[in-house]
Protein backbone atom coordinates (compact mmCIF):
# COMPACT_ATOMS: atom_id res chain seq x y z
CA UNK A 1 0.00 0.00 0.00
CA UNK A 2 1.17 3.56 -1.09
CA UNK A 3 0.39 6.23 1.30
CA UNK A 4 0.83 9.49 0.43
CA UNK A 5 1.23 12.92 2.16
CA UNK A 6 -0.27 16.37 0.86
CA UNK A 7 -1.13 19.31 2.88
CA UNK A 8 -3.07 22.35 2.05
CA UNK A 9 -4.08 25.86 4.30
CA UNK A 10 -8.16 24.95 2.26
CA UNK A 11 -9.25 28.50 3.22
CA UNK A 12 -11.71 29.00 0.92
CA UNK A 13 -11.90 25.55 -1.06
CA UNK A 14 -11.76 25.79 -4.49
CA UNK A 15 -11.64 23.47 -7.99
CA UNK A 16 -8.04 23.89 -7.69
CA UNK A 17 -7.77 22.51 -4.42
CA UNK A 18 -9.83 19.60 -5.66
CA UNK A 19 -7.71 18.79 -9.16
CA UNK A 20 -4.44 19.07 -6.71
CA UNK A 21 -6.14 16.24 -3.91
CA UNK A 22 -7.66 13.84 -6.70
CA UNK A 23 -3.78 14.19 -8.73
CA UNK A 24 -2.25 13.31 -5.33
CA UNK A 25 -4.53 10.05 -4.55
CA UNK A 26 -4.21 9.17 -8.37
CA UNK A 27 -0.59 8.60 -7.18
CA UNK A 28 -1.00 6.83 -4.14
CA UNK A 29 -3.61 4.17 -2.40
CA UNK A 30 -3.95 6.17 0.58
CA UNK A 31 -4.02 10.04 0.72
CA UNK A 32 -3.11 11.60 4.07
CA UNK A 33 -3.99 15.19 4.08
CA UNK A 34 -2.57 17.83 6.44
CA UNK A 35 -4.56 21.17 6.79
CA UNK A 36 -2.24 23.74 8.32
CA UNK A 37 -3.73 25.46 11.65
CA UNK A 38 -3.82 29.19 11.66
CA UNK A 39 -0.54 29.32 13.39
CA UNK A 40 0.71 27.26 10.65
CA UNK A 41 -0.63 29.53 8.10
CA UNK A 42 0.36 32.84 9.82
CA UNK A 43 3.97 31.75 9.30
CA UNK A 44 3.79 32.54 5.61
CA UNK A 45 0.59 33.92 4.79
CA UNK A 46 -2.39 35.93 6.70
CA UNK A 47 -4.95 33.98 8.85
CA UNK A 48 -7.30 32.41 7.12
CA UNK A 49 -11.39 33.50 6.94
CA UNK A 50 -12.53 29.56 7.93
CA UNK A 51 -11.52 28.60 11.43
CA UNK A 52 -9.15 25.53 11.44
CA UNK A 53 -11.70 22.96 12.86
CA UNK A 54 -13.96 23.34 9.49
CA UNK A 55 -11.26 23.49 7.02
CA UNK A 56 -10.05 20.19 8.54
CA UNK A 57 -13.93 18.89 8.81
CA UNK A 58 -14.10 19.96 4.90
CA UNK A 59 -10.85 18.62 3.63
CA UNK A 60 -11.69 14.96 5.43
CA UNK A 61 -14.87 15.02 3.77
CA UNK A 62 -13.74 14.92 0.43
CA UNK A 63 -14.05 11.91 -1.68
CA UNK A 64 -10.42 11.67 -2.63
CA UNK A 65 -9.01 12.22 0.85
CA UNK A 66 -8.46 9.11 3.49
CA UNK A 67 -7.96 10.95 6.34
CA UNK A 68 -6.87 14.57 7.29
CA UNK A 69 -4.86 15.55 10.02
CA UNK A 70 -3.67 18.57 11.86
CA UNK A 71 -0.20 20.15 10.78
CA UNK A 72 1.02 22.53 13.51
CA UNK A 73 3.76 24.04 11.04
CA UNK A 74 4.02 25.73 7.86
CA UNK A 75 6.82 23.48 6.37
CA UNK A 76 4.92 19.65 6.85
CA UNK A 77 8.33 17.98 8.37
CA UNK A 78 6.93 16.81 12.18
CA UNK A 79 3.97 15.21 10.39
CA UNK A 80 5.89 13.66 7.78
CA UNK A 81 8.56 12.26 10.34
CA UNK A 82 5.52 10.87 11.99
CA UNK A 83 3.44 9.05 9.53
CA UNK A 84 6.46 8.54 7.12
CA UNK A 85 4.86 8.56 3.64
CA UNK A 86 5.81 6.61 0.76
CA UNK A 87 5.15 10.10 -1.44
CA UNK A 88 5.18 13.59 0.23
CA UNK A 89 3.18 15.82 -2.23
CA UNK A 90 4.70 18.89 -2.77
CA UNK A 91 3.49 22.33 -4.76
CA UNK A 92 5.47 23.64 -7.58
CA UNK A 93 4.44 27.24 -5.85
CA UNK A 94 7.30 26.40 -2.97
CA UNK A 95 10.44 27.58 -3.61
CA UNK A 96 11.95 25.33 -1.20
CA UNK A 97 10.14 22.23 -1.56
CA UNK A 98 10.60 19.82 1.82
CA UNK A 99 12.32 16.84 1.16
CA UNK A 100 11.04 12.96 2.25
CA UNK A 101 13.32 11.53 4.09
CA UNK A 102 11.11 8.13 4.47
CA UNK A 103 10.26 8.09 0.54
CA UNK A 104 10.33 10.22 -2.57
CA UNK A 105 8.89 13.48 -3.26
CA UNK A 106 6.78 14.55 -6.08
CA UNK A 107 6.04 18.03 -6.72
CA UNK A 108 2.48 18.55 -7.81
CA UNK A 109 1.19 21.98 -10.41
CA UNK A 110 -0.22 24.65 -8.57
CA UNK A 111 -3.14 26.32 -9.90
CA UNK A 112 -2.87 30.51 -9.65
CA UNK A 113 -6.07 31.18 -10.79
CA UNK A 114 -7.73 28.65 -8.53
CA UNK A 115 -6.20 30.37 -5.07
CA UNK A 116 -7.87 31.28 -2.01
CA UNK A 117 -5.73 34.29 -2.53
CA UNK A 118 -7.04 35.32 -6.01
CA UNK A 119 -10.79 34.66 -5.01
CA UNK A 120 -10.72 36.69 -2.22
CA UNK A 121 -9.02 39.62 -3.89
CA UNK A 122 -12.15 38.89 -6.36
CA UNK A 123 -14.64 39.47 -3.85
CA UNK A 124 -13.00 42.59 -2.40
CA UNK A 125 -12.88 44.09 -6.08
CA UNK A 126 -16.02 43.40 -6.66
CA UNK A 127 -17.38 44.80 -3.19
CA UNK A 128 -15.64 48.16 -4.00
CA UNK A 129 -17.03 48.09 -7.45
CA UNK A 130 -20.89 47.49 -6.16
CA UNK A 131 -20.30 50.03 -2.88
CA UNK A 132 -19.26 52.45 -6.12
CA UNK A 133 -22.95 52.01 -8.08
CA UNK A 134 -25.59 54.74 -7.44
Amino acid sequence: MIIGYAYVVADIIHFGHLLHLKNCKSLCDRLIVGVLTDKATMEKKQKPIIPFKERLEIVSELKCVDSAVAQETYAPDNNVNQIRPDILFESNSHATPSENSWGKTITMPYFPSQSSTHIKDLVRRRAVIDNDKP
